[in-house]
C-alpha cells in the first residue's frame, strides 16, 4: 500500500474471535489495521474476510460508522490466507465492567447507550439491495433458518454432553408456531455489542467491527441480541456478572428499546418473542459447548462446567419469562 512507509511496526491486537488482528504503524506514524484468519485448516464458510471487507467497504458512504476499506488480498500465495486493510479508528472495544469503569466516565454511560442504539437503527435503515449487498444473505424467513440450525445443534450435542432439558424443545415448537411475519430484510451484524464496537474519546460508537457472522435478515432479532446485554426491572433473578454494561448509569433495556422504535418507527408489540428467541439459541450454543468439553474435544482444565451447565438452564429460564411477557 503506497499509503504506508516501512519499515512497519506490527502490534497483535486482542479480540476479533480468533482472527489474527494486528496494528500497523509506518515509520510516519501513520496506523493501519490488518486483519486474517487464524493459522491453521480453516472450515469453508469460516473467518470469511471476503464478507467482512464488502461490508466495510459498501457501508462507508453510509450513516453507519466503519473503519475506511483501504485493501483486500485473494491472492493465497501472499500470506496462505485473505486478509484485508482498513483505517485505524480511535477507539476501545468494551468487554467487561472494568474496562466500563476505566473507559467511560458514569455522566457518560448514557449517552453511549444511545449512540449504541442509534448506530444499529442507522444499520437497519440502510437498504442492503442499494449499497450492493443484496446477495449477502438468503431473503427468506431468517428466524425460520436460525430455528432449525441451533435446533439441530441442541439435538446433536445431547449425547455427547449427557443432558437435555424438555423446554428446549418445547420452545422451539413455540417459536416456530408463533414465528412473525418478517419485515423488510436488513443488514444484521449477527454479533452486536460494546465487544463488537469501539468506544471513542466523545464516548460514542466510532467504528463497528468483527462483521464475519453477518448476514441478511430481521432486524428485530438483531435488535433483540442487542438489547440482551442491558439489564432490566423486568428481569429475575438474572445475574449479569462482569458485563460492561452491570456498571450503573446505563439506560434499561426498556428504555433503549423504546428510542429505536422512535427513531424506526417499527412495531415493537412482538420484541419479546424475539428476545426469547435470542435466549433460547444463547441455551442452544452453551449446550453445543458444554458438549465438546465433556466429550473431552476442548480442555475443560480450570472450567466450570457445572457452571456452564447452569447457564443454560438461565438462558432457557430468560427465554420462558420473555415469552411469558407476550400478550
Amino acid at each position: 500500500m503506497p499509503a504506508l512507509k516501512p519499515p512497519l511496526v506490527w502490534t497483535r491486537l486482542q479480540g476479533g474471535h480468533s482472527n489474527l488482528t494486528f496494528l500497523i504503524e509506518d515509520a510516519d506514524g501513520e496506523k493501519a489495521v490488518i486483519r486474517r484468519p487464524p493459522l491453521g485448516e480453516l472450515l469453508p464458510k469460516a473467518h470469511d474476510m471476503q464478507r467482512e471487507w464488502a461490508l466495510i467497504s459498501a457501508l462507508g458512504p453510509t450513516p453507519v460508522p466503519v473503519p475506511a476499506a483501504l485493501g483486500f488480498c485473494d491472492d493465497l500465495t501472499v500470506t496462505g490466507a485473505r486478509f484485508y486493510i482498513m483505517g485505524h479508528v480511535d477507539g476501545r472495544p468494551l468487554y467487561s465492567a472494568d474496562d466500563t469503569r476505566r473507559l467511560v466516565p458514569e455522566s457518560r454511560r448514557e449517552k453511549l447507550a444511545h449512540s449504541f442504539i442509534d448506530v444499529l437503527a442507522d444499520l437497519h435503515a440502510v437498504d442492503p439491495d442499494a449499497v450492493g449487498l443484496g446477495d449477502l444473505g438468503k431473503k427468506d424467513s431468517y428466524v425460520g433458518r436460525q430455528l432449525k440450525t441451533w435446533y439441530q445443534s441442541w439435538m446433536a450435542s445431547i449425547e455427547p454432553a449427557k443432558f437435555d432439558d424438555p423446554r428446549a424443545h418445547a420452545m422451539r415448537e413455540f417459536l416456530l408456531e408463533q414465528l412473525p411475519e418478517q419485515g423488510p430484510i436488513r443488514i444484521v451484524h449477527g454479533d452486536y455489542g460494546l465487544h463488537n464496537t469501539l468506544t471513542g474519546p466523545d464516548h460514542t460508537i466510532v467504528a463497528v467491527v468483527d462483521w464475519e457472522i453477518s448476514t441478511l435478515g430481521d432486524p428485530l432479532a438483531d435488535l433483540a441480541y442487542a438489547l440482551n446485554q442491558f439489564p432490566d426491572p423486568s428481569d429475575r433473578d438474572r445475574q449479569w456478572g462482569d458485563a460492561p454494561t452491570v456498571p450503573p448509569g446505563f439506560p434499561s433495556r426498556t428504555m433503549l428499546a423504546n428510542r429505536y422504535a422512535a427513531r424506526t418507527g417499527r412495531d415493537l408489540s412482538k420484541l419479546d418473542y424475539y428476545i426469547g428467541f435470542n435466549r433460547w439459541k444463547s441455551a442452544a450454543i452453551i449446550h453445543g459447548v458444554y458438549a465438546r468439553y465433556m466429550a473431552g474435544q476442548k480442555s475443560a482444565e480450570g472450567v466450570d462446567l457445572d457452571g456452564l451447565r447452569r447457564r443454560i438452564g438461565e438462558q432457557l429460564d430468560l427465554a420462558e419469562q420473555a415469552v411469558g411477557r407476550l400478550k
